[in-house]
């Protein structure tokens, strides 16, 4: 016995009219991810293979230039200064930006201009937070030694000591977290208030309250705020740049103590245009490593991150 085989049925004029609607909305983005991502991504790891002083044609030499990297004490040195960085400051930023959300949370008057006054720093230039920083932490007349002052305590250079100059940058960290306080902030006004309610019946003090409802249901947010913080630690540039230069003259001074990662790439780039295959080898281990940082969190997450989806599961 045979099965009669029917003929396939063609798509409406409709269907097909969407669809090409479809491929007309995407086109711009998939032409720009092209053009602008994966083309660059692409020839800038072939690049990695090749020494290129950007005056000549590149020239293959193979992984030379991914061996030299554990060679070089400066590579060593931009990773450690960029470590140090990112363990002081990511935790910092996540517990300024958690405060600072939990008080707008709170309030009942002024929430809008505070909300704005918080965020500000989020939208302010670099440029103009490194200038304003350079006068906070001013050795002579800033606000902050001369509050140490006060006190009776030391009052260091700040970006002119390499024992404190770091340390700087890690103050600067608590500046500008507008963005993570947002996010934190969604997060907090996604809890149900019946949470709070069934736990203040039951004799919760506020304390409790934070820790067995508040940051369990917040796990995700802290979660999305840690893994995008590592990463923006990592590539920390603009500020360093502009500090480093304007107080020691040099990139990465005093004494090598602020030679982030992005600050050295950038030196062997494009300071004699004599290194770009060994920058960009670089920064493709700069990659893997954040790769792999944010791969180690994301399977880590189970352990402490709290999804609503998977209760009961």
């Amino acid at each position: 016995m045979t099965t009669a085989v029917l003929p396939k049925a063609r798509p409406s004029r409709k269907a097909r009219h969407d669809t090409w609607v479809f491929y007309l909305c995407v086109a711009p983005w998939v032409i720009g991810f092209i053009a602008f991502t994966l083309g660059p991504m692409l020839y800038s790891l072939y690049i990695s293979f090749t020494e290129w002083g950007m005056l000549k044609p590149p020239v293959w030499v193979g992984i030379e230039n991914y061996n030299r990297a554990f060679t070089d004490p400066d590579f060593y040195t931009a990773l450690r200064v960029t470590s140090f960085f990112s363990v002081f400051s990511i935790p910092i930023v996540l517990l300024t930006a958690l405060f600072l959300a939990i008080l707008l949370n709170e309030a009942t008057r002024g929430v809008g201009f505070f909300r704005t006054a918080f965020y500000m720093p989020a939208i302010v230039a670099s440029v103009a937070a490194a200038v304003l920083w350079t006068w906070i932490l001013n050795p002579k007349f800033g606000p902050v030694n001369g509050l140490l002052r006060l006190l009776g305590l030391p009052s260091p250079n700040w970006f002119s000591d390499p024992k404190y100059v770091l340390w700087g940058f890690v103050m600067m960290s608590a500046w500008n977290v507008g963005g993570q306080m947002l996010i934190f902030l969604a997060g907090l006004k996604g809890i149900p208030k019946s949470l709070y309610e069934a736990a203040e019946i039951d004799g919760a003090g506020r304390w409790p309250r934070f820790w067995q409802i508040t940051l369990p249901m917040l796990s995700s947010t802290i979660f999305f705020n840690f893994v995008m913080a590592v990463i923006g630690s990592f590539q920390t540039f603009d500020i360093a740049y502009v500090i480093s230069t304007a107080r020691s003259g040099t990139l990465g001074g005093p004494a090598k103590a602020t030679l982030f990662y992005m600050i050295y790439v950038y030196s062997l780039a494009f300071k004699g245009f004599n290194s770009m295959g060994y920058a960009t080898a670089l920064a493709w281990i700069l990659f893997i490593i954040i790769f792999i940082l944010t791969l180690l969190v994301l399977r880590t997450s189970s352990l402490w991150v709290y999804y609503e989806s998977e209760k009961g599961k």
